[in-house]
């Protein structure tokens, strides 16, 4: 399996690691992307990730995230990548920002990552991955936004970090 990227906090370029050592301990800065998909009711589509998941299973996140890979550097491109082996669909995608951010998940693992929003439009069908999706729902943005805020609890801490970004660029 190809390794992941490891960056600086400007993306630049540093080295490759596996993606269980970028997980150990406090993690180890490398890129990431969450792809944030709006259908023409301005409904953000959202998932549960698998309880098979290592790190935040079972937790409500973004439409898809994952990370580019040695091989696949681009953000785009590795972004409607994943839409089909997620959710059975890709669209055409745009960066919208990066942000940095460290969060530790119990005593298994913490995220490090420089991670790239990416943002599309889409309407169609959806057929889950159940390896990597438990469920999904289409949430109108204040209601996520006001959901957010009752039971942060409950969503993955990289989606809470960018939803409160991602809204302010489209309020």
């Amino acid at each position: 399996m190809s390794k992941l990227i490891l960056v600086d906090n400007r993306d630049n370029i540093l080295n490759y690691e596996t993606k269980e050592n970028c997980h150990k301990g406090q993690g180890i800065r490398h890129r990431a992307f969450s792809i944030f998909i709006l259908n023409n009711k301005n409904q953000l589509l959202i998932q549960k990730r698998s309880k098979n998941k290592l790190l935040w299973p079972g937790y409500w996140a973004n439409s898809c995230c994952s990370h580019p890979r040695e091989n696949k550097k681009d953000y785009i491109e590795c972004g409607e990548k994943r839409l089909i082996e997620e959710l059975n669909f890709t669209t055409e995608l745009k960066p919208l920002f990066k942000f940095n951010y460290q969060a530790k998940f119990k005593d298994i693992g913490s995220e490090n990552e420089l991670n790239c929003v990416l943002v599309g439009k889409y309407d169609g069908e959806i057929k889950l991955n159940p390896d990597e999706v438990e469920e999904y729902k289409w949430i109108d943005l204040k209601e996520l936004e006001q959901d957010m805020k009752n039971n942060h609890k409950i969503y993955a801490p990289w989606f809470l970090i960018a939803f409160k970004k991602f809204i302010n660029i489209y309020k």
